[in-house]
This record gives structure tokens, sequence and C-alpha cells, in this order.
């Protein structure tokens, strides 16, 4: 492509092209600089009286990238286009031709305008040239409404019986995007599909099996009886028969079998692994091993005929063979066991992925003796995979010690060996938790992980796992045989680290003071010299463990802070509260201190602080919103807290009373926690509430109200609701509350409060549920995969006008924040000076549902932003919720 990218006017290549005197290696995009403005201009040419096919093959294909990257054309600017396209059907130039269906599906016209259109198209159909037709019919299908389809219905029918392929195989698509929106046409169209099915050409057979599964897919009988009929008939097409597979493991899937009964149609699946197409054996295979409650003696041809693929010449059959006898593994690792010497062999394949498949396969398969050998072969490949499969091998080798926990010493000694080798943070959490986990089950290698975890924080780069092993070293390592040599790594790092791990040091060594009473008095030296530490929190913590220290208890009595108890964060803010309005002529007895979580005052937050107990996985401690909702008898039965949003003010700044509201989100429960804070110095309020209108909230039930008791002035007291909601739904709505209670006024003069007391009634701001509410954002690393496997009956798209914002990437921000999910493979950031962006989302709502969105950025002149967004979900309702948030946002 010539240096001057941004010149439109220069003949448009499909690949970039340097000049001869550019220096540099890199390559333009085509479409650099393109603006929607120039190109429109550039769209007059087809006008023209002679048509210039290859310009406008050019401007047509600018026109097309505009559109799929998002830029939205005003009405007046698609009127125009469309116009103007319709003068090409004067050429007969069959590459431009295609791009005018392009360009008119992408550009639907409207109602008035589908007429014109409509003519030309049908002359198209009408036609002999077999490339005009087909595409004549897959724009038709997508223009056209119910009443228009009517007419040209019989042009369909014949269409499908057509002689030519691609005639006959673009309407049968045709017919399964017609059938979304328009099944009672396409229904009539039974024989002709049924004809199609006995078509010799491949792409034909697949296409009409399809459609006809999609015609009966809602009855289980007739899914059954055409299931029945194709297995019967004479179906060659390898995708068709791909797609029978699937139906077949369906209806087994759907039917009920009892034991010693044989499975329908599974002497089927059985002769597709004999099919002459590889895809068909795979197919089967992976049907087979996916039924339910599946015996060995079922899964044995299965693993025969995958066995077989293992010493293959292509590489991707041997992945996909090893690829899924490693899923296999997971539930019947005897039945795959016969497959390890083909296995061993793949161990040293080129491609590093089947290598890492065969061998955590192995490692789920092998036996003791074949461990050792195993270890070895696995270090010499490490380095060459990524962190996603050494994730992969790292978790296999903590299953294989927990089945041999006699070889821990070997497993161990490669988990440390890798912990010490370059790799991101979640590979690193991997090793530690497997070492962990070993740990916990093999107490014989106690002393062994924390020896290698103390050469590991020698050279740690990530503070959080420092913080977690040194908290772990102080709870277990003055359990050991000889905890003084763990002294000398946990006091390098209050020497040589950043101040969240000097904190977390300063506690891992007070425990071995408390603890070991032989260390008390090193320990104590040790703790004297960070006094003089230059952060706070490390100071502080040093003075406090030496007060402890020298109080020369016993060790039955050691302070709880040191025992690792949860010491409840809100019931100690809670207790220096009331000992500050006290005259504090006393010290403060942190025994005081409620072991069970009081509610969690106005603000309140998780620790931040990761030198506390929270530890990797297992050892991480609930929230202090699950503590404390467990804790109440009326939500103990609720189940597991999946969400609790931020804090809502439902009243004014500087009024009487200070409301928040929590929503705590479980799965089919909602728990409304009211913080409720009385600034009125002369009253104290009783028996306190919050009524609840759900008039405009009709899925939510109320449970029961949990009131505050009292009050008084200062004070910070909760008040919970308890409301019920359909499972597996996201319910939106406003709920009017109103804050009752009963008012007794106090007398300034004795501090004493009047014994009766009046009730009252104050308004509050009314509470959004929305899907938001619902939704953890969350990230994955193949969207596309992910999207793939979601189903496309779910996909929703529009289009929508977010204003006028300071630049692309402020506008995908804040799309990113409305509807709470969060940006995969860094399509969060924007590019400088882009005019259009596509955002890959992705979130879980309660109950594991996933949904998925992408988002097409694009900004004109004026700076006004449209976006065009695409929702695929686990059903239409999600995809549905996350539309309503932007729409109503």
């Amino acid at each position: 492509m010539a240096s001057n990218a941004q010149d439109n006017n220069a003949p448009l290549r499909m690949e970039g092209k340097k000049e001869e005197e550019d220096e540099e290696d890199y390559e333009y995009s085509p479409f650099h600089g393109i603006e929607k403005g120039a190109v429109l201009q550039e769209a007059r040419i087809f006008h023209n009286p002679q048509i210039d096919a290859r310009k406008c093959q050019q401007v047509l294909t600018r026109l097309l990238y505009l559109s799929t990257q998002g830029e939205t054309f005003t009405k007046t600017e698609a009127t125009e286009v469309f116009f103007s396209i319709t003068k090409l059907f004067q050429n007969n130039d069959s590459n431009l031709r295609r791009l005018v269906y392009l360009m008119i599906r992408e550009l639907p016209p409207d109602s008035d305008e589908v007429i014109i259109v409509t003519n030309m198209l049908m002359k198209d159909m009408a036609s002999n040239n077999e490339l005009y037709k087909s595409g004549s019919i897959r724009v038709l299908c997508r223009i056209l409404d119910s009443s228009l389809l009517q007419q040209v219905e019989r042009y369909f029918k014949q269409a499908i019986v057509d002689k030519a392929p691609v005639v006959a195989s673009a309407a049968l698509v045709s017919g399964i995007h017609i059938l979304k929106e328009n099944s009672d046409i396409v229904k009539r169209w039974g024989s002709e599909v049924q004809d199609a099915v006995q078509s010799r050409n491949p792409m034909v057979q697949f296409h009409s099996v399809a459609l006809m599964y999609m015609l009966k897919n809602n009855d289980r009988l007739a899914i059954s009886k055409l299931v029945s009929s194709l297995t019967r008939g004479n179906v060659r097409s390898p995708l068709a028969q791909c797609l029978i597979v699937r139906c077949v493991a369906q209806v087994i899937a759907d039917s009920q079998v009892y034991a010693g009964q044989e499975r329908p149609f599974y002497d089927f699946l059985e002769s597709c692994l004999r099919h002459k197409g590889e895809m068909v054996i795979f197919e089967a295979a992976k049907a087979i091993i996916e039924l339910n409650n599946v015996t060995e003696a079922e899964l044995a041809p299965a693993i025969t005929i995958l066995q077989l693929f293992l010493s293959s010449s292509k590489p991707v059959l041997r992945f996909a063979a090893v690829r899924i006898l490693n899923r296999v593994a997971i539930e019947h690792p005897m039945a795959v066991s016969n497959c390890n010497i083909d296995m061993e062999t793949l161990i040293s394949d080129q491609n590093r992925s089947i290598a890492t498949l065969a061998i955590t396969t192995l490692l789920k398969t092998g036996n003791e003796s074949s461990i050792d050998r195993l270890m070895k072969q696995m270090s010499s490949f490490m380095s060459e995979i990524g962190d996603e499969f050494k994730i992969v091998v790292v978790d296999a080798v903590h299953k294989l010690c927990l089945k041999f926990p006699s070889k821990f010493r070997s497993m161990m000694s490669f988990l440390s060996s890798i912990l010490r080798e370059e790799g991101g943070f979640e590979y690193k959490k991997a090793i530690v938790n497997a070492i962990l986990g070993i740990v916990r089950t093999v107490t014989e290698s106690k002393e062994t992980a924390l020896t290698h975890l103390c050469e590991f924080i020698e050279d740690c780069e990530f503070t959080y796992l420092s913080t977690q092993i040194l908290h772990l070293l102080g709870e277990e390592g003055p359990r050991t045989s000889h905890p003084a040599k763990y002294i000398r790594y946990i006091y390098n790092r209050v020497i040589l680290e950043n101040a969240t791990v000097r904190a977390a040091a300063v506690s891992s060594l007070a425990n071995f003071g408390m603890k070991v009473p032989a260390l008390k008095e090193r320990v104590r030296t040790l703790l004297k010299r960070t006094l003089f530490d230059n952060d706070d929190e490390v100071r502080d913590r040093a003075a406090v463990y030496l007060k402890l220290l020298n109080k020369q208890e016993e060790e039955s009595k050691t302070p709880q802070v040191l025992r690792g108890k949860n010491i409840s964060l809100s019931g100690l803010e809670q207790s220096l509260r009331e000992y500050l309005a006290t005259p504090m002529m006393e010290t403060f007895d942190i025994a005081t201190v409620p072991e069970k979580e009081l509610a969690p005052v106005v603000n309140m937050a998780k620790s931040k602080d990761t030198s506390g107990p929270a530890a990797l996985d297992e050892l991480t401690l609930k929230s202090d919103f699950e503590e404390t909702l467990s804790s109440i008898p009326e939500f103990a039965d609720l189940g597991p807290l999946y969400k609790s949003c931020e804090p809502m003010d439902l009243v004014e700044k500087e009024t009487e009373y200070t409301i928040t509201c929590i929503k705590h989100i479980f799965g089919s429960h909602i728990v409304f926690q009211f913080n409720m804070t009385n600034t009125i110095e002369e009253q104290v309020l009783e028996d306190v509430s919050v009524q609840v209108d759900l008039a405009e909230a009709e899925d939510y039930q109320e449970v029961c109200t949990i009131p505050a008791t009292k009050l008084p002035y200062g004070v910070v007291a909760q008040t919970y609701v308890l409301f019920s909601y359909p499972e597996g739904t996201m319910p939106f709505g406003r709920m009017v509350a109103s804050l009752n209670f009963v008012v007794k006024e106090i007398d300034p003069s004795t501090g004493d409060e009047e014994e009766e007391g009046f009730e009252d009634e104050y308004p509050l701001e009314d509470i959004y549920l929305s899907p938001q509410d619902f939704i953890h954002a969350t990230k994955i690393s193949n969207f596309r995969n992910k999207w793939e496997e979601l189903d496309p009956e779910t996909e929703i798209a529009d289009e929508y006008g977010i204003g006028v914002r300071d630049s692309l990437q402020d506008a995908v921000e804040a799309v990113v924040e409305t509807l709470g999910l969060a940006a995969c493979e860094g399509t969060e950031a924007v590019p400088p000076n882009a005019r259009s962006h596509v955002c890959l989302l992705h979130g879980k709502a309660v109950g594991g549902m996933e949904a998925l969105a992408r988002v097409n950025f694009g900004i004109d002149r004026n700076m006004e932003v449209a976006i065009k967004l695409t929702v695929r979900a686990a059903n239409a309702d999600m995809s549905e919720a996350l539309h309503a948030i932007v729409a109503e946002g």
C-alpha cells in the first residue's frame, strides 16, 4: 500500500504493501484513516452513466467496513446510499453484484423502499445465473416482512429443490433465518426440505437436516421420529452426520433408561465410530463419553478408536484425541489407562499443547511406579508452554498427590522447582495453592513445604502471595520440630520488602514469640528494631505485639489476635466507638470484642489488609457481610451470599436521620440491610423498621422484617427486610420505602427518656433493583470460544445513541460501567484517534448464568456516540435484561 495510506482515492488493496524506499517493516491496514464523510462522497460514482465496477467494489468495501466497525448512518445518509446502490443493478459484474447484496443486508431498507429493491431482487431470483439467484434469496429473507414473504414463498420452495447446490443451500439457510420470525411460513416447506435431505451435495444435505431439526425442535416425539428416519437414511454429508449425532445425543439424554436396558440409538453412535469422516468419528466419541452415567463397557469402543488417532501423522487429530481422553480420565481413569503407552510417546511431541494434555492425562491415569519418571519428563518441557497450560499441569500434579500421598516428596520437589521459575501471578498462585493443599492432606509434607515457601518469598514479586505465605508461616511454623530456622526468612522480609509485606512479617514473628517460649527474647529483640520503621502500620503492630509479649501470659491465654481467630472488624470498630464515648480512665480491653460479627456499620468495607488471616482459596475467610448475615437465624438457610451491592443513600445529607441501604443477593432471596443513624440529640427511636411497598416489583415477596430495637443519638443500628424471588431470574423494579418508628423525647436536663412515645413515619428515597445488582464482572481469556458455546437463539442486538462524549475512550468506560460487565482481551483500551471500536464484555449472574456482550462503538465529527449492542447469555431473558440496562440508562 502506498505510504499516503489516508488517500481514499488510491486503489484499495486487501494486503498491505510497503514502498521500496520505506525502511520500516510495517504494513498499514488498507482501511487506515477512512472517514465516513469521505466514503459517502466517493459513493456518488454509483450514479455515473458508465459504471466502473472495480472502483465501485472498492467504495462498497469501505462502506461495509464502516458498517461492521459500528459506524452508524443517519436516516438521510442511509437512504441516499441505498438508492445509489440500486443503480449498480445495471452492471452485470458478478463480484460487484455480490457486494451489492451484502450492502443491502447491512443497510436494510425501510418499508417504502423495500418494494423498489424487491423487484430488482426478484429479477435476479428468476435469472439463470446461480450466483445471482443464491445472493438475492439470502437478501430477500432478511428484508421482507411476513406479508411480502407469503407473496414470494413459492420461489423459496422452488429454490430448495433447485439442481444448483448453491441455490438450494441459500434457500435452506434463508429458511433457518425466516423460522425465527415467521415459523408458520417455513413449516409449509416440509416436503421440499425432506426432498433436499436426499440431495447428493454434502452442504445441501447439512442445511436441510439442520432446518428439519429446527422445525421439530419443540416436539420430543417428532425429534425422535426424525432421528429414527435419518439414522436409517442415506445421509453422506459429514457435517450432516455430525448434526445427526448431536440430535441422537439429545434424544438419549431426554430418554429414561433403566439399569440393564440398552440406550436408544446407541448402536448408531457406535457405528459412527467407523465412519470414513474423521469429524464424524470425533463427534460420536464425544457424544458417547458425555452420556449420563456412561459405563466403561459403553466407553470402550470410543476409547479404542481415539487410541488409534494418538499415533496419527496429523497434529490436529492427535490433539483432538488426547483432548477427549483427558476429559474422560477425570471420571473414568481406568478406562483410559490402556492408552498410557501411546500417550507417553506424545510427551515429546513438537506441539506442546498435545504434550501438555498427554502428560496431564497420564497424571490422572498413571500408577505409583511411573510418578518419578513423569515428574522428570514434565520438568523438561514446562518452560516451553504458556501459563494457561502450566496451571493445568499443576492442578493435575496436586490431584495425583492426593491419590498417591506416599510420593509427595517427588511432587513437592517438582512444584518447588517450577515455583522459582518465571511466571505470572495466576500461575504462581496455582502452585502455592497446590502446595497448601498437599500440606493439609499429607501431614508429613508440612516442613518440606514450609521450607520451599520460605525460599520462594526470598525472591517473590507478588505482595499478595508473600503476605499469605507469611501468615501460614506464623500459624504453622511454631508447631514444627525446628521453628527457629524460619525466623531468618521472616525477618528478611521486615528488612527488604514493602510496607504491606513488612507488616505481615511482624505479625508472623509475634506468633513465634507467643507460641514458642524459647524464642520469646529473640523475637522481642527483633520487634524492637521495627519500632523505628518508616511505616506507621508496621510500627503500630510491633508496639502492640511487644506489649503483649511483655505481659508474660501463659500460652493457653494467648490473645485471640495471635491465635488466628476471626476478630470481628465491625465489632472492633463499634467497641472502640463505645470506648471513646467513655471518660477512658481504663485501658481498652480487646477481650471485650465479640467473636461473632456484629452488623457492619455504614460505609464498612472489607479489610484491605492482605497480611491478615485471609489465606489462598480454602484459607480465605468469609466476608464481613456473609458472616453477619449467617449469624442471624432468619438468614441462616439462604445459602451462599452471591453479591453485596454498594451502599445507596436513601435520604438527603444533613437531615434528621442518615439512612443507607445495602442489597445482599442470594440464589433466590435478597436481603435489604438498612444502616441508620439518629442525628437528633433530644430523641431516641424504638422499634425502628423500614416498610417497603412492592407495587412496582411484583416478582418479589416479602418474607420477614427484623427491626432495630433502639436507635439512640449518634449510634449506628441496622434493620433488615428479606424478600424472595424466582430462582434463576433477575427481576428488577422500583420499591417505595418509608422509615417507621416510635419517637421518645429526652429530657435535656437529666438525659432521661420519656416513658410514652408516639409513632411516626419518615419517607425515604425509592429503592431501584436493576439487572446490574445480580451480575458480577468477570474476565475470560478466550471470548470467541465462549461466545460460540452459548446458544445463538439467546442473541439480541440493537442500536443506541449515548449522546455527546469527550472521546471514544470515555464512551467505552461509561458503557462498561453501566452494564456492570468486565472488558476482556484488553478491549477496554481504545487506540488513539480511533473513530470506531469493538469492546468485548463478560459477566456472571447469580446461579452461574453467563452473559457476553459485543459492543460496537462509533463517534462522528460532533462527538456524538452510537453503539450497537449484541448480547448472548444463558437465556433470552438475561439478554433482554442487559439491553434494558442500556435502554433505561
